[in-house]
């Protein structure tokens, strides 16, 4: 069934009025309107808007999971480029960073762009990202983007290629999983293709070789026949927000530190966790960047990246969609065999971080699957909702204040989607 709660129409209208508001506390109440939460895992998926995977034939398992569970078929990212999204997702802003820049490891000296007001962007180039802490101001989103990811027109939409975001003050370098270690409970990001030795300095890897291999030890006699070059970034720190923030590259509380970072693989890893029920309350998922449709330049013509970036179907790897279709499917099943599925109210996100094929007039749009293990099945709903409205809708679940943009008035908690249980 649709639910449409409002007029389109109504909805921008009240959305531009939250969009050019400023925030005016870093944390505000606890949202109302989800039920408590008990497990919550994010899928996060790659630059794909959401005419190209919804219908689409090489994604079978996706589009039969958005028919069966519910679908927020009005819901959109905000900028670009991923890692933007990635931050805005777990802290409800972009924190002044509008880059994939690697993070700035354990460097205690620099001015976080939340202090300077200065973005972090592509274009001009910036260094790598301070660890985020501290308070201050956020980036503009602009509602066409011709400076920063591309330049010149015709520009990438932002959001719906009309509404825009103003820089606001206020804004604090915090994230969910802050707010939940605070709060006595548990998260952790599960990347596939982290080395198992952990997250820290590593920005990129294929599950063994990183950024920090020394080639030249491995061999030392003649010119090697591997090189950085060679290394199929499959795990990328561009997709693991929670390594960008001081407080978890310091982690002074060991409840809120790498060691929540974790493998797919491993004693301590994603299929280890399901299988014993033992998950946190909150789990960030990350497939590499093969199989989360992505797409690599040097990892051969089954991970390509797709041909064309003019928005449509006919222009992606077929390939790449497919492998993306295994993945969710492999990860909602095991999710769903884990015990952890059967006790309390769960639910399963599955969404795409931005529609990097957004060259105007193609808007930011993307597709967002909500799976709950209570509540109603087979909703779809045209209520404008965005990366805040869902983080928003966590905290609320979770019983967390909102944090940043998601405390601004004209973010909607996700109601119709997560539902309403009778589990206590």
């Amino acid at each position: 069934m649709v639910i449409d709660m409002m007029k389109k129409a109504a909805t921008l209208g009240l959305v531009a009025t939250f969009l050019v508001s400023t925030v005016f506390a870093a944390e505000g109440p606890v949202p109302a309107g989800i039920p408590h939460l008990d497990h919550v895992f994010v899928v996060m998926m790659e630059n794909h808007g959401y005419g190209q995977i919804l219908n689409n034939p090489n994604a079978p398992y996706i589009n039969q999971l958005a028919g069966s569970a519910n679908q927020a078929t009005n819901y959109f990212a905000i900028a670009h480029p991923s890692l933007t999204n990635y931050i805005e997702v777990v802290s409800g802003s972009n924190l002044g960073v509008l880059s994939d820049n690697s993070p700035d490891w354990h460097n205690s000296a620099c001015s976080t762009n939340l202090s300077t007001g200065i973005p972090n962007t592509d274009n001009p180039p910036s260094p790598n990202v301070c660890p985020i802490s501290g308070t201050g101001t956020d980036a503009a989103t602009v509602a066409i983007d011709t400076t920063n990811e591309t330049q010149g027109t015709p520009g990438l939409c932002n959001i719906d290629c009309v509404l825009s975001i103003n820089a606001a003050t206020g804004i604090t370098g915090m994230s969910i999983g802050d707010q939940l270690a605070a709060a006595g409970a548990r998260w952790k990001s599960y990347q596939e293709s982290l080395p198992l030795t952990g997250p820290d300095t590593v920005n990129y890897s294929d599950g063994v070789f990183t950024n920090n291999t020394n080639f030249g030890l491995i061999y030392p006699k003649h010119q090697p026949p591997l090189s950085q070059s060679a290394v199929v970034k499959l795990y990328a720190s561009k997709h693991n927000p929670f390594v960008y923030f001081q407080s978890v590259q310091q982690g002074t509380n060991p409840q809120n530190s790498l060691a929540n970072v974790a493998a797919f693989e491993g004693g301590n890893g994603l299929y280890a966790d399901l299988a014993s029920g033992n998950v946190p309350s909150y789990s960030f998922i990350a497939p590499n960047q093969c199989n989360d449709q992505h797409g690599r330049g040097n990892a051969g013509v089954f991970c390509a990246y797709d041909p064309s970036s003019d928005g449509s179907q006919a222009g992606l790897n077929p390939a790449l969609i497919i492998r993306g279709d295994v993945a969710v499917r492999r990860l909602v099943h095991a999710i769903k065999a884990s015990p952890a599925w059967l006790t309390g109210n769960n639910a399963i996100v599955v969404m795409w971080d931005e529609n990097d094929y957004s060259t105007s007039p193609n808007t930011n749009q993307v597709l967002v699957i909500v799976d709950t293990n209570y509540g109603t099945h087979g909703l779809q709903s045209n209520v404008y909702y965005n990366h805040f409205s869902l983080l928003k809708t966590l905290e609320a679940g979770f019983g967390l204040p909102c944090l940043n943009h998601a405390c601004d008035s004209g973010v909607n908690t996700m109601t119709d989607l997560f539902g309403t249980s009778s589990k206590h």
